[in-house]
């Protein structure tokens, strides 16, 4: 069994597709950890989840974008921050499911989201977790908010990494061996759209929601799969700006 890691998808399903196909992706036998943020952005979200269902060692970690999803399955509040930050297309999609009576696929994808995990340790005490977290405590005072929704933990870990550039010893997330986050896109500042590695943390969000490119990654050889810039692939849609 291989084990892959992805950034966030922000309904980009042709992209998603792209990397599972280029990595030769086995859903049988492959474990992927989704690192959240499936949804809004380009206008696929049902398809991405889709096809993250097929997976059958899949594990997902939501992020803030999934949690409003997840509140309108529930609820259909529709609050402006959501909708005015990607959730538009996501409301559009689901629209037309309804349209469709397609609630047993909703039902589905909202079962996946109220099953997820705001963060994942796995058995090499490797972290996963979409935001980041309060890294002067131990990780079980940090709220579900803050894992969703925290950068302070990669802003710090690039900090660290500037300092060690300039010949200061390596400080490092000391509670984990490597930490995986989202969120954050790294195509604002690091415009080679590479997955971007800072101390002992990696960044896996090359900004595939906006006009950067989805990465998928093995956990254990760090090699990589990157999508085509995702808007070439929704040349009419406008993803998240």
């Amino acid at each position: 069994m291989k084990r892959y890691v992805i950034g966030d998808i922000h309904g980009g399903y042709k992209a998603l597709k792209q990397v599972l196909e280029l990595s030769s992706f086995d859903y049988n036998n492959d474990e992927l950890i989704c690192l959240g943020d499936v949804a809004d952005g380009w206008g696929e979200v049902p398809e991405c989840f889709d096809e993250l269902l097929k997976i059958k060692n899949l594990i997902y970690v939501i992020g803030n974008h999934d949690f409003w999803l997840m509140e309108w399955f529930k609820t259909r509040f529709t609050p402006h921050m959501w909708t005015s930050q990607g959730g538009k297309a996501t409301l559009d999609a689901y629209q037309r499911l309804m349209n469709m009576g397609e609630f047993d696929r909703m039902d589905k994808h909202q079962n996946l989201l109220e099953h997820a995990s705001y963060k994942y340790i796995d058995e090499n005490n490797n972290l996963f977790v979409h935001g980041g977290y309060d890294w002067r405590q131990n990780i079980s005072e940090t709220s579900n908010q803050h894992l969703m929704w925290d950068r302070h933990l990669w802003e710090t870990a690039e900090y660290w990494q500037r300092l060690f550039n300039n010949g200061v010893k390596l400080n490092k997330v000391k509670d984990f061996n490597e930490v995986f986050i989202g969120h954050t896109a790294t195509s604002w500042t690091h415009k080679d759209l590479k997955p971007v590695h800072a101390s002992n943390v990696w960044n896996l969000d090359q900004g595939g929601g906006y006009r950067g490119k989805l990465t998928l990654m093995n956990i254990e050889t760090k090699e990589y799969f990157q999508s085509y810039e995702v808007q070439t692939l929704y040349p009419n849609d406008i993803g998240r700006g």
